[in-house]
């Protein structure tokens, strides 16, 4: 069997969370058939798995919104076209789907595609892409209703898409977590890293890591930090704005909670893994206010480095983040728009910064908490158990 995994981002262009779940998946999945990974990007000469590198159609330029939707449509048919001969196609996010529905209707082959987010459940997009919402949208829904089978990698997920397209036959969306790789994700003792961001290892800590858009939750987090004891240090590891709007209304809040409450240590720029890592092994606790999350692989990083979690309880985060075990869920009502506007902005600001409280004040319990994520981590996210299951379902299809 020679599988293709198609995605847009693969190391070292990796900046959200499907990135790092088709990295370490290739990964697992080399060692059981044949893999070549199809991205975007600059060639990857001597990678392992082999990679074939796509970059958009040149001749599209401008810069209307909907330029970045037509470029991934571009992508993906340079994508299709490479991936003559192979037993299978995997395409991963609205980036790749198309490319994976294309590879089916030339080739005569399986398509398997792995959502990783939802575009009906992420309204705010209109807002980055324009017009080219639209496109991603329609990208998205014609590919997985002709999919031969859908992955959602939690069962709050699960749920989304049936409810997202109904067209689907439930029967063909399976349920294949996410991992984290804990030989990799692990306590780091050293402080060097700590010590080149002004992080005082001696002082309460609490991180966020994500990207600065309206899924994760960012603004209702600086909005909770008004309430966060301000003896503890607030390291926003946040970077790669949707817009240039959203990285301005970060800014100006994150600039008067600096003024009003001090501690508030933001590194802008994505960061290398090992630097997050020995942050995320001194972090107190780990925050995460995403208002829509089919899983999230960050709790589980935050969790095998030994952190305690405090999250919202949306999407597949309760799958992850056992409430009173391995941290605190925030219970979570939107308004009924589809925005995932809290219905209580203030309230759910106030609920979240109580709970980082409770934590921050009773240190035991939280040391325990991040120990049994840990734990948890280790014995229920393997990735070598996920490659098996992902090859049993392409075996399925064959």
């Amino acid at each position: 069997m020679h599988v293709a995994l198609l995605s847009r981002e693969y190391p070292p262009d990796v900046y959200g969370g499907a990135g790092v779940h088709v990295e370490y998946l290739a990964r697992e999945l080399s060692k059981l058939t044949q893999v070549t990974v199809h991205c975007w990007g600059e060639p990857r000469p001597g990678a392992t798995p082999p990679v074939v590198a796509h970059q958009p159609w040149d001749a599209l330029g401008g810069s209307e919104p909907y330029m970045a939707a037509l470029a991934t449509l571009s992508t993906d048919l340079t994508m299709a076209a490479a991936t003559g001969g192979v037993t299978i196609a995997h395409s991963h996010t609205w980036y790749a789907n198309m490319g994976g529905h294309f590879a089916k209707l030339i080739h005569d082959i399986p398509h398997v595609a792995t959502v990783h987010s939802l575009e009906p459940m992420r309204p705010w997009k209109a807002e980055q892409l324009g017009g080219g919402y639209r496109l991603s949208s329609f990208c998205e829904r014609t590919a997985l209703e002709a999919a031969d089978a859908v992955i959602a990698v939690s069962a709050g997920h699960r749920g989304d898409i049936v409810r997202s397209y109904p067209a689907i036959d439930p029967a063909k969306i399976h349920v294949i977590l996410n991992g984290i790789d804990t030989d990799e994700y692990r306590p780091d003792p050293a402080t060097d890293v700590l010590e080149q961001f002004g992080i005082d290892p001696a002082r309460p800590i609490v991180t966020f890591v994500g990207r600065i858009t309206r899924q994760k939750g960012l603004t209702h987090l600086l909005d909770a930090a008004r309430h966060i004891d301000p003896a503890a240090q607030l390291v926003l590891c946040a970077g790669a704005p949707d817009t240039p709007q959203i990285a301005a209304e970060i800014a100006d809040k994150a600039t008067a909670l600096q003024a009003e409450h001090g501690n508030v240590i933001w590194i802008a720029d994505m960061r290398p893994r090992p630097e997050l890592i020995q942050i995320l092994s001194h972090t107190d606790v780990f925050v995460c206010p995403s208002i829509y999350e089919p899983l999230g692989i960050v709790n589980l990083e935050a969790m095998a480095c030994g952190a305690a979690v405090v999250a919202s309880a949306v999407g597949g985060i309760p799958e992850v983040v056992v409430d009173d075990v391995t941290g605190k869920l925030v219970p979570y009502e939107a308004v009924s728009d589809g925005t995932g506007t809290p219905t209580d902005p203030d309230r759910f600001a106030r609920d979240f910064a109580a709970a980082v409280n409770s934590l921050l004040g009773d240190p035991e319990t939280a040391r325990k908490m991040g120990q049994a994520g840990r734990a948890r981590t280790v014995q229920e996210f393997s990735w070598t158990t996920i490659a098996h299951q992902t090859l049993d379902l392409y075996l399925s299809l064959s």
